[in-house]
């Protein structure tokens, strides 16, 4: 029996389980997928949005700014990449101008730090490649960029070292209400908690309607990117915005933890039964052309070209404006409707909840002993001597598999035995960066296949490439033949 059972181990979820391992409780995480944030976490614009946007008073406003700064001292304490850049929201009209001004408003009620209006000469300053029409812009300091799936990672490692329990490829088909506890039925298991928290992102309405009817509608959108190369670096220095509409923040240019230019997203709604399709994550040449147009309206010398890679991403959006953090039923809540900016909200997120089950009568009582930090070797950051000494312990470090990123067969061989290890070619992409250089994977693909099959004592004919089932290979080239 379970005090609390997490469904979903997204950002939301990875998230309330790194705060709720602080405290006296048996835990576990059930997750559809074989890896943590695999659906709308790890295919989004990797934003730490300041907070101007969302409207004064919602729960979106109070929960963004919050979040940002416990993100900041996560990242530093968990050693996830992220980097502070400042974001500017461009006016390209005199009435872009007004909604400049209305968000500078907004995030003064909502308590974001430092925003300054800037003029068209200010703004050019600080991004020289910008359309040269431009009217002005609104800069807000505290906004970052973050590693997204390797913050998830890394708080969902913190929360298994402290004793939550992960569970994967376990797909929740039916919740049975039985008195003080509940019942949580998956394809092969079966779970039992005094608690549970639907976490299931773009699947939270379905679950949520296993227990009680439904109050909201989920509405999954999908958005679409361009992931540039390092060649085009120096494109922009800030998280580049255009003034924001009905259906998102627009599409922005913006610098990764990397190093590369991130372009998107577009947003398209998309009918319930694509999810998990395949089409939901498709990309489109009319969505792509969207995003292209979008990008020049913004940096008209953007070189498109050196495209290394195109993704997309479902949000997990609903019929309600506001995050949906609620109870509906005795013990059991919704953490729903998570768009954006869910990445960034994410801890204040869970504290908000911890709070609302502290008042409805969970026992919150805090652990003596926690391990709340977590490092890990970064040999491609590492100086001359560093790397040496790492290479002396262990050779593996001098073998370089990926060249573009210069990651190691030890990097690869140690993200297959991590706390939380990967399952998968891009689940070591997800711990390593390894295949996320110019060539994505086309030269260190098939040395990673080997070097999984390898480590793990398995037939390179088992190796995934991301979800249960997805394997890379399906024979020998000679039986084909």
């Amino acid at each position: 029996m379970y005090d609390i059972a997490i469904i979903g181990g997204g950002i939301s979820g990875a998230s309330l389980a790194y705060e709720l391992s602080k405290y006296q409780l048996k835990i576990c995480v059930i997750e559809a997928e074989n890896d943590v944030a695999v659906k709308t976490t790890k295919a989004n614009s990797a934003i730490l949005h300041a907070g101007y946007d969302p409207k004064p008073g919602s729960l979106n406003a109070r929960l963004n700014v919050e979040g940002a700064k416990l993100a900041k001292e996560i990242c530093r304490k968990l050693d996830v990449p992220r980097k502070q850049l400042g974001s500017l929201v461009v006016a390209f009209s005199e009435e872009d101008l007004v909604t400049i001004q209305d968000l500078y408003e907004r995030g003064n009620s909502n308590g974001v730090p430092d925003l300054q209006i800037l003029s068209k000469e200010e703004t050019l300053a600080k991004e020289p490649h910008l359309n040269q029409d431009i009217y002005g812009a609104l800069f807000a300091p505290s906004a970052a960029v973050v590693n997204p799936w390797e913050y998830t990672i890394a708080m969902a490692e913190v929360a298994i070292q402290n004793d939550v329990e992960f569970y994967f490829n376990q797909k929740v088909i039916s919740i049975n209400q039985l008195g003080s506890y509940f019942e949580l039925q998956t394809e092969t298991k079966l779970f039992e908690s005094r608690v549970v928290i639907n976490a299931a992102g773009v699947h939270a309405g379905e679950i949520h309607e296993m227990v009680a009817e439904p109050t909201f509608k989920s509405i999954p959108c999908r958005g679409e990117y361009y992931l540039l190369d390092l060649e085009e670096t120096d494109t922009v220095n800030h998280i580049v915005f255009q003034c924001p509409t009905k259906v998102g923040k627009g599409i922005l240019v913006a610098p990764t933890t990397h190093g590369n230019i991130i372009v998107g997203p577009n947003a398209e709604n998309i009918p319930d039964e694509w999810v998990n399709t395949g089409q939901d994550t498709a990309n489109t040449s009319l969505g792509l052309k969207d995003v292209a147009s979008g990008a020049r309206k913004s940096v008209p010398t953007i070189n498109l070209a050196n495209s290394i890679r195109n993704f997309s991403g479902v949000r997990a959006n609903t019929d309600r404006e506001d995050f949906i953090i609620e109870k509906v039923v005795p013990g059991f809540y919704d953490m729903a409707g998570i768009k954006s900016p869910g990445l960034t909200a994410a801890p204040a997120n869970s504290l908000y909840l911890i709070e609302l089950m502290g008042k409805d009568g969970l026992e919150l009582v805090e652990k003596e002993t926690y391990v709340d930090s977590r490092k890990r070797i970064h040999f491609n950051e590492a100086s001359i001597e560093e790397k040496q000494e790492l290479i002396n312990q262990n050779p593996d470090y001098g073998r370089i598999i990926c060249r573009c990123e210069n990651i190691t067969e030890a990097d690869i061989r140690a993200s297959l035995h991590q706390t939380l290890p990967a399952q998968s070619v891009d689940g070591v992409k997800r711990r390593t960066i390894a295949g996320m250089g110019r060539c994505q994977g086309g030269f260190c693909g098939p040395r990673v296949v080997e070097i999984i099959a390898d480590e793990l004592k398995i037939s390179a004919l088992e190796v995934d490439l991301d979800r249960f089932n997805s394997h890379v290979l399906v024979s020998e080239s000679k039986e084909v033949l």
